[in-house]
């Protein structure tokens, strides 16, 4: 009960923190930081009830609306009979990582190095390093080679831009927002 009433509570400079300084909300919270990490959007609730379970490589970019789940509720109707009953496990992102939009990764998965998690992908078994995976439940599409191979092709040539600039090359690029 004061748990909970302390985490009411808090919960003003919990949103400020974890919206504006999202890396440093999860270091707060007991995520596991390796090297550089970029979060995108708010990391109120990117991490579930156990954010120490929770390890982060290098060179790690995080979409928005990502969750990272270390437990397993399922067994909750059943600790009525099995009080004890609990199956949860550490989530593990190593180095070159990209998780995209709304991705769901589940406890005790591993992600290896230079990987892509697609855009609202359920991960429920391990990434080896070096592919990309993508669906629900997610699997191998390709590897990150490949990819990287195709994406050079079509590269804007921008990415190194940032700002207003970048959206200017956008709708120079792409036509948008003149008016005629």
């Amino acid at each position: 009960m004061l748990y909970r009433l302390g985490r009411m509570l808090s919960l003003p400079w919990r949103l400020v923190l974890a919206r504006v300084f999202p890396v440093r909300y999860a270091k707060v919270i007991g995520v596991n930081l390796k090297g550089d990490v970029t979060i995108y959007g708010s990391a109120l609730n990117m991490f579930s009830a156990e954010p120490y379970m929770v390890t982060l490589g290098n060179n790690v970019f995080i979409s928005v609306g990502v969750r990272f789940v270390c437990h397993d509720g399922s067994t909750l109707p059943f600790r009525k009979h099995y009080p004890s009953l609990d199956i949860a496990a550490p989530i593990i992102v190593g180095d070159n990582v990209f998780i995209g939009a709304g991705a769901l990764i589940l406890k005790g998965v591993a992600i290896g190095n230079d990987c892509i998690v697609g855009a609202n992908s359920v991960v429920t078994k391990d990434v080896p390093s070096g592919h990309i995976v993508a669906g629900n439940p997610a699997k191998i599409i390709k590897t990150t080679a490949e990819w990287l191979e195709s994406a050079r092709l079509r590269s804007l040539e921008i990415g190194h831009l940032h700002g207003e600039k970048k959206h200017r090359e956008y709708k120079r690029i792409f036509g948008v927002g003149k008016t005629t």
